[in-house]
């Protein structure tokens, strides 16, 4: 898939994620509990995602994997985290703050599932921590809602680290819905103790493109992740800094102070480093490829092995 096609269907993905979000915000701001906000975001999501996700009954006993559940578990730790911090904070800086989640997931999958470190990825992922603590500004200013923003991304990242322990062993779309139907399950005690709001059709409506712009958030990174490789994705993630900085401006009227737009385009700067870094690894790995292939013989060889 070209990068530049790639790089359109990210930004729509991550752009839906952020109006689901801004929904998120807007609720909370008008008093409903964000644990309400998630618990609809999982059950609306799995409600509308269950009739694609080709969910059949060999797949149920998978349910009962404790990477599933813990992945599901993350995820919902990161949500919950994400729309407490939201309730209180910029939408841009909640972003930039839950950007510690690739810098987490990097940490854990070289300590436990003993991937080798790159240099240059250290150095950049580094990069983007000084600009995840420019935005948080520990001991400067730092609040709590950037404080539940850091543990979500703590969260975030824990899944993204159990999503590649399982991403071999299960179809995406299984991956997708078991995080929604386990999110929705974890989250239904907590959602009906909380006050359910007044049924103002704006509120509903709030709720429901809340729970909506995630499912086609989810649901068109799923679609991306079918045309490239998850380390080509990664880093256009970062992209989502833009939608989040626009809607904090356009909805919220919040502009980001001089300090956290520094740390803003540095996570950035960051995430486009990492995609510079890959491009001529992965071009080198299709080019030794297109060689072999060409070589004499290659077709039979692998005729003969199959055989």
């Amino acid at each position: 898939m070209p990068l530049l096609c790639l790089l359109g269907l990210v930004f729509a993905s991550v752009t839906f994620v952020v109006i689901g979000d801004t929904a998120g915000k807007l609720l909370t701001g008008q008093g409903v509990a964000p644990i309400f906000v998630a618990w609809t975001r999982f059950a609306l999501g799995a409600a509308l995602l269950l009739p694609f996700s080709g969910l059949a009954l060999r797949e149920l006993p998978d349910f009962r994997d404790w990477r599933v559940l813990a992945r599901g578990a993350f995820i919902v730790g990161g949500i919950c985290g994400m729309l407490i911090a939201l309730k209180t904070e910029p939408i841009a800086n909640v972003f930039g703050a839950v950007f510690i989640g690739p810098i987490v997931a990097y940490v854990l999958a070289v300590v436990f599932l003993g991937e080798r470190p790159s240099p240059g990825r250290s150095l950049l992922l580094g990069l983007g921590f000084l600009g995840v603590m420019l935005v948080v500004k520990p001991g400067f200013g730092a609040t709590l809602g950037i404080g539940f923003a850091l543990a979500a991304g703590v969260c975030f990242g824990a899944y993204l680290t159990m999503t590649r322990t399982v991403a071999g062993l299960s179809r995406p779309r299984f991956l997708l819905i078991s995080q929604l139907l386990v999110g929705t399950v974890l989250l239904t005690p907590l959602g009906l103790s909380v006050p359910i709001p007044p049924l103002e059709i704006s509120l509903w409506l709030l709720i429901a493109l809340s729970a909506v712009a995630s499912a086609a958030g989810n649901y068109t990174i799923l679609i991306a992740s079918k045309r490239a490789e998850a380390s080509l994705i990664a880093p256009l993630l970062y992209t989502q800094l833009i939608s989040a900085t626009a809607a904090g401006v356009l909805v919220f009227g919040d502009w980001p102070d001089a300090v956290a737009l520094s740390g803003l385009v540095l996570i950035a700067a960051s995430g486009l480093g990492t995609l510079a870094l890959h491009r001529p690894v992965h071009a080198a790995t299709k080019k030794a490829h297109r060689e072999q292939s060409r070589r004499p013989g290659f077709g039979r060889s692998m005729n003969s092995g199959g055989s």
